[in-house]
């Protein structure tokens, strides 16, 4: 019996680590967004996520929290893997009929620019600034490049995208298009609806690229 209660108290300690951790995250994410990367204090993390700046600190150092709270806001959860392994986009390419597939898959990003577009601003302008942020950010950019390359693949191979599309200029031209920047521009700068939005990213996936 102690055995495993010591068991389910390392199970519980562990799922609450886990639940603080991202509680930390969307309040980095929140905080950097409203106040600007420079302009956000540790103190101010943890004052929007209910805890220490002691705890705040224990899940890392600052420009940490950046990348892991965008990366947490874009796919649902932190950490290296590629875009196209995550659970949601594992059940999108499960989909056989192409229409429901873009129809989710610009779904998808729509709503995850939508929750990272503001952020994504201060990530880049964070990156002129500090030498570590910078490395991050192209950590990241390479991952987006492998994502964007096998998402365009999977429209050619869908005849979604048009006959004779070069795999490399829609990769290129979607990163383009339905990068958080589209969002912050069309949906935060001239006030389209989401639905608008939405139409657009899938127009843009028929059109040739």
């Amino acid at each position: 019996m102690p055995t495993r209660t010591r068991t389910y108290r390392s199970a519980l300690r562990s799922e609450q680590a886990a639940a603080t951790r991202q509680r930390v995250l969307t309040a980095a994410a929140t905080c950097f967004a409203d106040r600007g990367y420079h302009g956000t204090s540790l103190a101010d993390i943890g004052a929007r996520a209910g805890v220490s700046v002691e705890t705040v600190k224990a899940n890392g150092p600052k420009r940490d929290l950046l990348l892991r709270a965008f990366e947490q806001a874009f796919t649902g959860a932190e950490g290296d893997a590629q875009l196209a392994d995550t659970d949601a986009a594992v059940e999108l390419i499960a989909l056989p009929d192409p229409d429901a597939f873009l129809e989710g898959l610009t779904g998808f990003i729509a709503q995850a620019n939508a929750r990272t577009s503001r952020l994504w601003i201060e990530f880049l302008s964070a990156a002129n600034t500090d030498e570590h942020v910078a490395r991050a950010l192209d950590d990241l950019l390479a991952r987006r490049r492998q994502d964007f390359n096998r998402l365009a693949a999977e429209l050619i191979e869908r005849g979604i995208a048009p006959q004779g599309t070069d795999l490399e200029e829609a990769a290129a031209a979607l990163s383009f298009l339905w990068s958080p920047e589209s969002h912050q521009q069309l949906v935060l700068q001239w006030g389209w609806s989401d639905e608008r939005y939405v139409r657009w990213l899938a127009d843009a996936a028929r059109r040739p690229l």
